[in-house]
């Protein structure tokens, strides 16, 4: 008898976020790719049109496919209100906070429901948010504190967190993710780069003009380190532009010497990182740093906040500096100093992020994945 693991994998066939569409998709393969003997993967997806195609083509190898009878937005609507006909049960694993919440019984029906979260904004910088993308996080942690038999997230520091925030007890399990598969710098990096109108020999900074991102904690750092490479900033949000570019200004950074792109796809993000002397991650929400799995991965040297979430990711992978409450950047400015005021200093800082990128896989991942659901 076959036990099939069930997906949802709405963000593969209607993504409303980068990270968690690539995390979907990284892990629903790396399931696949390491299924124990007897063990085959499922999709769970709202209903999409031509969605099959897009899926089968991004997740190959999957043995079915439920499609719900809602699109994404009203199914994330139904499921926060506990409405999931038709999804049926068995064991469901979402890489995301979305999944069937309901009653079921994992004792006798064998039926288990296992979600993802990936962060804590909704509790940590809800000012920054929609107020309803606020409600529905919140809304669907109640009801994984009422149904969910086990809730996932990447490090033991956001577990710590949500613990105080959520009477969940030991449901829930670490389970890191990774930078995507084969993440690297592709042969043709200096023409993206050039496509994208990104320097070479750039400081990199991902985040957006929310204080919560200390975006002005990275400039002033830049600043005061009397560094005078250009910078690029990843993810900006659209229209964010001006904002970026403003604190940027009151830093004391020249016009034009800072670049302000969005989200871009796999291969451009690698590009740019390729062209990098450093990332600087100067936040310290509770959330899995993406760009820092990255750079870790192609060996970019990071100076990161200094944070529970980067003690823990970073390691001794990168140079870790105190950001004060108050976005302080002095220690960040002696990092960066420090980091630059050699070739040396910047080649074994690099070979230190890839040591410490090699820590992580979604090979790794899907395999604790798979005995998280043989333990329930």
């Amino acid at each position: 008898m076959t036990a099939t693991l069930r997906v949802v994998l709405d963000q593969v066939v209607a993504p409303t976020d980068a990270d968690l569409e690539t995390a979907s998709r990284e892990l629903a393969r790396a399931l696949i790719a390491t299924a124990p003997a007897g063990c085959d993967v499922a999709a769970i997806i709202p209903s999409v049109q031509d969605a099959a195609g897009e899926l089968e083509s991004a997740v190959p190898g999957l043995a079915d496919v439920t499609r719900a009878s809602l699109a994404r937005r009203e199914l994330a609507a139904s499921w926060q209100l506990g409405i999931a006909p038709g999804v049926g049960g068995g064991m469901i694993h979402s890489p995301t906070s979305l999944a069937p919440l309901i009653k079921h019984d994992r004792a006798h029906d064998n039926d288990q429901t296992v979600v993802t979260m990936w962060d804590l904004a909704a509790w940590e910088r809800s000012g920054e948010m929609p107020r309803t993308a606020v409600t529905w996080h919140r809304a669907m942690l109640k009801r994984a504190v009422k149904h969910a038999d086990a809730v996932v997230v990447p490090t033991h520091a956001m577990a710590e967190r949500l613990g105080e925030i959520a009477p969940l007890g030991d449901r829930i399990r670490v389970i890191a993710g990774a930078a995507p598969s084969r993440f690297a710098v592709p042969t043709d990096e200096v023409g993206r780069r050039r496509a994208l109108d990104v320097p070479d020999g750039c400081l990199v900074v991902s985040g957006s003009s929310a204080a919560s991102a200390r975006l002005a904690a990275a400039f002033g750092a830049i600043s005061t380190s009397g560094a005078d490479l250009p910078v690029v900033v990843l993810d900006a949000p659209e229209g964010d532009e001006p904002a970026v570019a403003e604190l940027a200004a009151a830093s004391g950074m020249a016009q034009g010497r800072v670049h302000v792109r969005g989200a871009l796809d796999d291969a451009d993000r690698a590009a740019v990182l390729g062209g990098a002397v450093a990332l600087l991650a100067p936040s310290a929400l509770t959330s899995f740093p993406w760009r820092v799995l990255e750079a870790l991965a192609i060996g970019v040297p990071i100076i990161a906040a200094d944070s529970a979430t980067h003690r823990e990711v970073v390691w001794d992978g990168g140079v870790l500096a105190p950001v004060g409450e108050d976005g302080a950047d002095g220690a960040l400015a002696e990092a960066l100093a420090g980091l630059l005021g050699s070739t040396a200093a910047v080649e074994r800082q690099a070979v230190l992020a890839a040591d410490r990128g090699r820590a992580f896989s979604w090979l790794g991942a899907a395999e604790r994945v798979w005995q998280l659901h043989a333990d329930l």
